[in-house]
């Protein structure tokens, strides 16, 4: 971005954050494209949301105040991300950015009302490693919604503003109307346009919410993970939806868990399951390994049996993951793979010729000629 992010919101560089925020949404009202049918407000509205998505973010603005951009930025697009979503996906499939929140904003405008009183619920995929599930973890998640107005305490109301009855329905929420035909008078009932059908607007509304009692904003909000939550569950933070209008309920913010896959671990139900290398020598006589552990820093002790196969099971008790609400653990279950080595040095082939002689094997010397005589300076 080539202009100043401070000029592009028309706010100064020591601006509060409530600052940031109104000049914002003042700005955001004039260029989004819903409004604004000038051929490059799509253009200025993208740029007014990248600006916001860096000055509103505490770590992005000092960046930008110290470097004049975000350390680390490289390659195409804006160096300062998409609204800094990065710990989850958008689960509405149609994305819900600052754009969605104003068209639904400009939506709920008419009279000051819109139909539906009540806050929608939003839903979020929340994107964990196996190892915070393990452990539990805070995230901390950034999202836009419509959210309660903060000049007007959500009624909707500026100074001195009052409910009063709609004067194009008389308060009855429906607008009757007669067409003349050759057939006779012909009588229809609407929703009114003006309440949107409840019969009230207000007097003096608010005038950074337009009486709506909510506005576009970015919240922020801390999830609490639960140990051993799996994949797909979810996790319903009540009131942290959409706001409802002029106080109305709020819906509520349903998380979706999508556990990331691991490089080591698969993960079946409470168990876990890990391969693990042994050699022919360890396979054959038994021996006692150790591997990583989903925890920092544990270590599993994995007893390998006399005799074991390739691609044989072995299972350790209570190493697995941590149970959803439960102090215990699952399995873990070890897939063994034995690894027989492609070169030998020549004392370890004649240990091995001893042993194929003893076990009564036929393994004859299938060297070639310059492998054996490698051999002989071994």
């Amino acid at each position: 971005m080539a202009r100043d992010l401070y000029e592009v919101l028309g706010v100064s560089k020591n601006a509060t954050d409530d600052e940031i925020k109104k000049a914002f949404r003042r700005r955001a009202r004039e260029l989004h494209p819903d409004v604004n049918k000038a051929p490059d407000a799509e253009d200025q509205f993208k740029e007014l949301n990248e600006a916001y998505d860096v000055l509103s973010d505490p770590q992005k603005r000092s960046a930008y105040d110290r470097f004049g951009t975000i350390p680390g930025a490289a390659g195409g697009g804006s160096p300062y991300g998409g609204g800094g979503y990065v710990d989850f996906e958008d689960l509405f499939g149609g994305g819900f950015g600052m754009g969605d929140i104003f068209s639904s904003f400009f939506g709920g405008a008419a009279g000051g009302r819109a139909q539906r009183r009540e806050g929608r619920d939003m839903g979020v995929g929340l994107r964990l490693t196996l190892e915070e599930v393990a452990a539990g973890a805070k995230k901390e998640i950034v999202y836009d919604r419509l959210a309660p107005c903060p000049d007007c305490g959500g009624t909707g109301l500026g100074e001195d503003g009052r409910e009063v009855t709609c004067p194009d329905c008389g308060g009855k929420g429906r607008v009757v109307t007669i067409q003349h035909t050759f057939l006779g008078d012909m009588q229809s009932a609407t929703t009114c346009k003006t309440c949107g059908g409840t019969g009230t607007t207000i007097e003096n509304p608010c005038p950074e919410c337009e009486g709506q009692g909510r506005v576009p904003d970015r919240q922020r909000v801390s999830v609490e993970v639960p140990v051993g939550i799996r994949d797909s569950q979810q996790l319903r933070l009540s009131g942290f939806g959409e706001a409802g209008m002029q106080g109305a309920p709020a819906g509520d913010l349903i998380v979706t868990v999508r556990i990331q896959p691991h490089e080591f671990f698969e993960r079946d139900g409470d168990h876990l399951h890990a391969r693990a290398n042994v050699s022919i020598v360890q396979a054959t006589l038994g021996a006692e390994i150790e591997i990583d552990g989903i925890f920092e820093d544990e270590k599993v002790q994995v007893r390998i049996p006399e005799g074991c196969q390739n691609e044989q099971t072995v299972r350790v008790k209570g190493h697995g993951m941590p149970k959803f609400r439960s102090e215990s653990r699952g399995d873990m279950f070890v897939h063994v793979n034995v690894v027989v080595p492609k070169k030998v040095t020549k004392r370890q082939r004649e240990l091995l010729e001893q042993l194929a002689e003893e076990m009564g094997e036929d393994v004859g010397d299938v060297r070639t000629p310059l492998e054996k005589l490698r051999d002989v300076f071994n």
